[in-house]
């Protein structure tokens, strides 16, 4: 038996046997863990930031993740064009693997970000002000890399996606106030917009009671949407060309449903009336802010609903 095939079963051993000495021997692995990723990685204070940003002009930031992270990660560049007079410039790298829990399944299937999803991206990120350029990853210089939180120790399962980042780079913003800037469109101003993913779905919940409301339109990808009918039969569908119609669409609805995915991520960082679908094995999605709700049962689902389709 190899010292890794002992440790493991030390572990297991003293998990069920010895509470002080496991909780010992987590800690060790933990410490060990953050000493490696400081050792491999370089941690900024925003002092440092605006150093970097004085000596080099610019601030480059690279995303490796999916398409929601990537919005939660924007905060810390809007709260940085406000505290640097430089060009902030993002830039995602592609094809990034991605590990899914058993039985998970995801649009991308195996990888984070694709071609087809950065281009679809382009527009409603180089529509944000505080947006200087978007790039894809050619080996650019790198200032801010903001996935460095899936190599610091941090709990990708709970929390709040939004303050990942805050973690690694220093920079805390107010998720309380919008971070995204789109013209709503108004044709669905007295349409309740669903999105719902196949992952993160709340078992104890059926939202075949939307059959109540007639103004209801789904977006998402078609396996999305025709699970959504089988519960909602008159949903419609609707076919964005990216995710700046998206947003324009989740902008200008009467409100917005969504479980935690992204088309959420768009409606939080919005700030317009959501309504979300907590998961209660990863709640790592958190309503701040105005006219923000969540629910784990399906009572206070109906009511939200029901309160907010009432507004004139």
């Amino acid at each position: 038996m190899n010292p890794l095939q002992l440790n493991l079963l030390a572990h297991t051993w003293w998990r069920f046997t010895n509470k002080k000495q496991y909780r010992l021997y987590k800690q060790q692995m933990y410490q060990e863990k953050i000493d490696k990723f400081l050792t491999e990685n370089k941690v900024l204070t925003f002092e440092e930031i605006k150093q970097l940003a004085d000596n080099t002009g610019k601030l480059n930031f690279l995303h490796t993740g999916n398409a929601g992270d990537i919005i939660y990660a924007l905060p810390v560049i809007k709260k940085l064009h406000e505290l640097v007079d430089v060009p902030l410039n993002l830039i995602l790298k592609l094809n990034e693997p991605l590990r899914l829990a058993k039985g998970m399944t995801h649009p991308l299937n195996n990888v984070m970000l694709n071609t087809a999803t950065a281009n679809f991206l382009k527009p409603l990120l180089v529509a944000q002000p505080y947006i200087s350029s978007y790039d894809i990853f050619t080996n650019q210089v790198i200032d801010i890399n903001l996935s460095l939180f899936r190599k610091a120790g941090i709990r990708q399962d709970r929390g709040n996606i939004a303050r990942w980042n805050f973690y690694t780079t220093g920079i805390t913003a107010n998720l309380s106030e919008k971070w995204l800037f789109v013209d709503a469109d108004k044709n669905y101003s007295d349409t309740i917009v669903v999105a719902r993913s196949q992952r993160y779905n709340n078992p104890v919940i059926d939202y075949s009671f939307l059959n109540n409301y007639s103004n209801t339109a789904f977006i998402g990808v078609k396996s999305e949407y025709e699970a959504m009918k089988k519960l909602v039969p008159n949903i419609r569908w609707v076919q964005v060309a990216d995710f700046l119609e998206m947003a324009r669409i989740i902008a200008g609805a009467k409100f917005f449903i969504g479980n935690q995915s992204f088309p959420f991520s768009i409606a939080e960082a919005l700030k317009v009336p959501r309504i979300l679908e907590a998961y209660h094995a990863a709640p790592n999605v958190v309503v701040e802010g105005a006219d923000g709700y969540d629910f784990y049962f399906q009572n206070h689902f109906e009511s939200v609903v029901k309160q907010l389709n009432s507004r004139q």
